[in-house]
């Protein structure tokens, strides 16, 4: 249960063959499956809401029914797969993500739709983990494991792009329904593929579930998720912080997290293994992880926004428009895995959380009179090839040397961060945006008064509320910046890897 997975990838490799390439290819769909699913929906919104007479707040829950699910059940969803079996729960997951996609497709009711996108959660919560674990226990370390990160990363930081994509495409010439069918052929084929191109692993023996720590890890992270998705100010400014169910569900998150300590400090058999935070590098990964998702799930939602809102894009157009910052991810991610080897993980750190941060503060002086060219395209492109620096080190240093009996857990947390780094900054910006754009309204709308007699014309109101909205998701952007500053201090601070450590031996 001690060995590491380098040696354990070695004898994955001998034992796959030639079947690494496909091996790849069937863990890297099945991630980018997961990942884009956050997003896909997002874009046929309107239309749900159209034919199932769903409420404002009632859509809501048609993303946060799988964020809730997703983000809750990783920690399980890892350590399933260390005790049970990686191939076998990544299958499993694959197999209910599709069901669930199928039933979501065929909805007919409300409820029937968000019961559907809670189990997407909860095969999604399967998958990631044991995706993750596969790449370190199929690929040594080394250049091997750095493409394959590579390839892993492109699809984790470029599949939220690919969702809005994907889900305007779906949506403008064929029907909300399909985003959810979409998913059905890819993850049986996926399933189907995995048995023959991925490794077993060992089976362990003297190992136990615990629960105690299940129960309370799964319903903190829930609880986490649950208050920061319902605690951002909405558009019209109103802040929803201090809400009975906000505070409510934050303060059973702390609680929930200092019991889950308490057990796994005492627990023989526990859920996340301690000795996985003793590691500084791989600590200060998980941190900066968090961080990302933080940035980058807020940047992802308002630049949305914000072309759609303030430029008025149609929901193709919008996908289009993220284009060439999924190639830049791809492109940045693919030239990281193939540098770290060579010059290690902190200068790559070093310098993608430098270029995230002066690319979110360029982002952060976009106007209502910008273009895409001179406003928009390069801020993206910087901030891109940012994330795609960062992304892969920082996997292959939170799953370097790490027991192959606790690969599941090691990269649950990677995930965990990534997701809750995500609500935190929905939340977060969210806040700092609404507020911002609440404020400026209404500072316009006694200025206006105050000018003239005449009530405001209908024109000026929305060319109003235009500049309303970018000046408040400018300052959502300023503070991403922040936020990777952070990041980059973060870095510096606790990652003190070393080239050799990644390069395999």
């Amino acid at each position: 249960m001690t060995t590491t997975l380098s040696a354990t990838s070695a004898a994955g490799t001998k034992n796959t063959g030639h079947h690494l390439g496909l091996a790849l290819l069937v863990i890297a769909a099945a991630q980018l499956m997961v990942v884009l699913d956050a997003t896909i929906v997002t874009v046929a919104l309107p239309h749900i809401q159209a034919a199932l007479g769903f409420s404002g707040s009632g859509l809501e829950w048609v993303v946060n029914a799988y964020a809730l699910a997703l983000g809750g059940l990783l920690l399980l969803g890892g350590r399933a797969g260390d005790l049970l079996g990686r191939r076998r729960m990544f299958v499993v997951g694959l197999l209910l993500f599709s069901a669930a996609s199928l039933a979501g497709g065929l909805a007919t009711s409300q409820t029937w739709l968000l019961a559907a996108r809670a189990a997407q959660g909860v095969g999604g919560a399967i998958v990631a983990p044991a995706a993750l674990a596969l790449i370190a226990t199929t690929f040594p370390e080394g250049p091997r494991r750095s493409r394959a990160m590579a390839v892993y990363a492109a699809m984790s930081v470029a599949g939220a792009a690919v969702g809005l994509i994907a889900g305007g495409l779906l949506v403008t010439y064929a029907s909300w329904r399909w985003v959810m069918f979409v998913n059905v052929p890819i993850g049986i084929v996926v399933a189907l593929a995995a048995p023959g191109v991925l490794p077993a692993a060992p089976q362990l023996t003297g190992r136990r579930f615990d629960l105690p720590g299940a129960i309370t890890g799964t319903a903190a992270v829930a609880a986490l998720v649950y208050g920061l998705s319902s605690a951002a100010t909405g558009p019209g400014g109103t802040s929803h912080w201090g809400d009975a169910n906000v505070l409510a569900a934050l303060t059973s998150s702390a609680v929930l997290f200092a019991a889950f300590a308490a057990i796994e400090t005492r627990s023989r058999h526990a859920l996340l293994p301690l000795r996985l935070l003793r590691s500084r590098d791989r600590l200060g990964a998980y941190l900066t992880m968090l961080g990302i998702g933080t940035a980058a799930f807020g940047v992802f939602f308002f630049v949305s926004l914000f072309v759609q809102d303030v430029w008025g894009y149609s929901a193709l157009r919008t996908g289009v428009a993220f284009l060439p910052m999924t190639a830049a991810m791809f492109v940045a991610s693919g030239a990281a895995g193939g540098l770290v080897s060579r010059i290690g993980a902190r200068p790559l750190l070093l310098a993608g959380a430098a270029a995230s941060a002066g690319g979110l503060y360029w982002l952060s002086q976009v106007t209502e009179y910008s273009t895409y060219l001179r406003g928009l395209l390069g801020p993206t492109l910087v901030i891109a090839a940012g994330l795609g620096l960062l992304i892969v080190p920082l996997q292959l240093v939170a799953l370097s040397h790490v027991p192959h009996a606790d690969a599941g857990a090691a990269a649950s947390l990677v995930n965990v961060g990534r997701q809750v780094g995500g609500a935190i900054g929905l939340a977060v910006l969210g806040t700092v945006a609404w507020t911002v754009v609440a404020d400026s309204a209404r500072a316009q709308a006694r200025a206006v008064v105050r000018a003239a007699a005449a009530r405001p014309t209908a024109s000026w109101q929305a060319a109003a509320y235009r500049h309303a909205l970018a000046v408040g998701f400018d300052r959502a952007f300023l503070v991403a910046a922040l936020i990777a500053v952070l990041i980059l201090v973060a870095v510096i601070a606790t990652i003190r890897v070393r080239r050799d450590d990644l390069a395999g031996r």
